[in-house]
Parts: structure tokens; C-alpha cells; sequence
């Protein structure tokens, strides 16, 4: 009786938490989608929506632009971001329980560094090996980003496999390998590179969400929102794996395949992530810290509120990105670690004040 209260007292508290979390999600892409070179007020915005829903119409006509503007353009970005973020912050919450390390972020495993790779061989070989036009040119870089990233992640996985069991030590180990090879390998076709890939690779490393379409976000949607479903079934296994990996499968876990699974997952969805928008930084880091500090370790509230915080410091990054300095923008990735570093050397700083007590 005790453990059944528990838990639907914990189920209480998270959705008290998920509330304001979601509520300034809400908020914060209404506001969004008005902000930028053209602003439109929160009830012209409200108009578009409701007419594009069709679920009625408001006295006044609509300016076509400000509609084309809204729906074609702003709307798939937010949502782009909202998935982006989730995406990021929640595998950097499963990554730091997993390893039981809280510097573990996506790219610590290889996802980034992979992406990497496949993205400046795309961009390099555009017009010599791969079509330079047509639907195949625009998705050959996501692509290619995303087989990379998949394909160093399960390297560095299976390289840390000892006896039929990975190690997480000789995981972290492996990955920071595989990301030294990989910046060797990224280095080496820069350099054999003409100006323009060179530009183009630039600008991808800084992450951006500009050319973020229904289309992008179509294709992008499913492989980020099925792992976001399925990861919060193993938030009981993150609270044993908590207590060391002897402790969980002593508890009952099967730890091999709920490696497995999560290492997957999170590797699928970043890299999906890495493959359209770039790299983006700090988001995994920064926000299943933010989260631990306030609402503490559970798993069982930190997977939905990291994947909340997280849409919601993507999104502002991006507001910022699009409206600082419009009609120019700043790359995404250069705001969230413009946020992001400043917020982890105060982390370190916290830890130091707290060793020294």
C-alpha cells in the first residue's frame, strides 16, 4: 500500500512540475511565432492559427505575407526546436545516469563527432560523386551525418564490448578515441576542401535551424519522437543503474540490454538532430543538470522535465538567433554555448565550494 501511495504521489508531483514547464513552452512559441524581421502581434498570430486549423475567423483580413510567414516558415522552425531540444537534453539525462558520470553528454559516445564525418564527406563530394540537384542533393548531408553518427556510435559500443559485456569506462574511453579520430579525419578532407565546402561545413559545425521546412520536419519528427516515448519506460532502470550496474542487475534488470536500448535510442535521435540542424551544444549537458538541481534525481521526473527545459532554452536560443541581430542571424550553437558555458563553469565552481566544505 505504502509503494502504490508513493507512486501515485510522485505521479502527482510530475505532472505539477510538467505543468508550468509545458505552459511556458505554450507561451514562449505563441511569442515566437511573431517575433523576427516581419513582427506580427500575438492576435494576428492567433488569426492565422485559428483560420489555418479552421476553427473560425476573426473580423479583419490577414496580410498573405504575415500568413506565409507564420505557417511556412516560423511554425516548422519552433517545432523543429521543441524537437531538437527535447531530443538533446533528454539523451543527455539518460547518457549521465547510464554512465553515472555528469559530464556524459550525446557527443561523448560518438554521435557528434559521426555526424561530423558524414556531413563534410557529403559536403565535399556534392557535384563529383553525389547529384548537386533535386531532393536528393538537400537530404544528402542529414543523410549522411545521420549513417555516421550511427555508424561511430555502434563502433565505440561494440570496441567496449568485453566477454559479451560493455564496460562503461572502456565506453567513455572508446568514445573520446573515436572522437579523436574522427576531428583527424575531419581536418584531413578540410583541408583537401575548396572555399566553399569549407564555408558550408563552417556553418553547419555552428548549428542552425534556417532551412528548416514541413519537409525537414516530416522527415525528422518520427525518429526523434518514438525515442522520446520509449526512453521514460526505462526511468526505473536509470534510478537502479543510480546505485551501480552490480546493484541493478541484482535488482533485476537485464543492464546489457537496457544498455542497449538507451545507447540506441539517444544515438538515434541525436543524430537525426545532428544530421538537419548541426551541432548544437550544451543543450545535453547543461540541462539535466539545471533539472537535478531543482527537482532532484528521479528519473521519473527528470526525463519529462529535461525534455521540457530542454525545448524551452532551444526555442529561446533560437528566438535570440533570429531577432538579436535581424535580419541576420546568429547561429544557434553559438547562443546555447554562449548560455551553456558560463552556466557549467558555475557548476564547477559549485562542485568546488562543495568539496572544500
Amino acid at each position: 500500500m505504502r509503494g502504490e501511495a508513493d507512486r501515485a504521489g510522485n505521479g502527482r508531483r510530475g505532472r505539477w512540475l510538467s505543468a508550468p514547464l509545458l505552459a511556458a513552452l505554450v507561451v514562449l512559441g505563441l511569442i515566437s511565432l511573431g517575433m523576427g524581421p516581419l513582427r506580427t502581434s500575438p492576435l494576428v498570430v492567433g488569426q492565422v492559427l485559428l483560420e489555418e486549423a479552421s476553427l473560425g475567423h476573426w473580423p479583419g483580413e490577414v496580410d498573405p505575407r504575415v500568413a506565409t510567414v507564420v505557417m511556412q516558415i516560423r511554425l516548422p522552425r519552433i517545432l523543429v526546436a521543441m524537437l531538437v531540444g527535447a531530443s538533446l537534453a533528454t539523451a543527455g539525462a539518460c547518457l549521465q545516469g547510464l554512465f553515472r558520470n555528469p559530464l556524459a553528454d550525446p557527443g561523448l559516445i560518438g554521435v557528434s563527432s559521426g555526424g561530423a564525418i558524414g556531413s563534410i564527406l557529403a559536403i565535399s563530394a556534392t557535384g563529383v560523386f553525389l547529384p548537386a540537384g533535386g531532393l536528393l542533393a538537400q537530404l544528402q548531408v542529414p543523410i549522411w551525418a545521420m549513417l555516421g553518427a550511427m555508424a561511430t556510435t555502434f563502433a565505440v559500443y561494440h570496441v567496449a564490448r568485453i566477454a559479451g559485456k560493455t564496460h562503461v569506462s572502456t565506453l567513455l574511453l572508446a568514445g573520446i578515441a573515436m572522437n579523436a579520430l574522427a576531428g583527424a579525419i575531419v581536418g584531413a578532407v578540410l583541408y583537401l576542401s575548396d572555399n566553399d565546402s569549407l564555408r558550408r561545413f563552417t556553418f553547419w559545425t555552428l548549428g542552425s535551424l534556417h532551412t528548416t521546412t514541413w519537409q525537414s520536419l516530416g522527415l525528422m519528427a518520427p525518429f526523434i519522437i518514438v525515442p522520446l516515448l520509449i526512453l521514460p519506460r526505462y526511468r526505473n532502470a536509470l534510478n537502479a543503474f543510480l546505485l551501480g550496474e552490480a546493484e541493478a542487475y541484482h535488482l533485476g534488470f537485464n543492464t546489457q540490454r537496457t544498455k542497449r536500448m538507451i545507447i540506441g535510442l539517444c544515438a538515434l535521435m541525436v543524430g537525426v538532430t545532428v544530421s538537419f540542424c548541426g551541432l548544437i551544444g550544451f543543450v545535453g549537458l547543461v540541462v539535466p543538470h539545471l533539472v537535478r538541481m531543482i527537482w532532484g534525481p528521479d528519473f521519473r521526473r527528470l526525463i519529462p522535465a529535461s525534455a521540457l527545459l530542454g525545448s524551452i532554452l532551444v526555442l529561446a536560443a533560437d528566438l535570440l538567433s533570429r531577432t538579436v541581430n535581424a535580419p541576420s542571424e546568429i547561429p544557434i550553437g553559438v547562443v546555447t554555448s554562449l548560455i551553456g558555458a558560463p552556466f557549467f563553469l558555475y557548476l564547477i565552481q559549485r562542485r568546488k565550494r562543495q568539496l572544500n566544505v
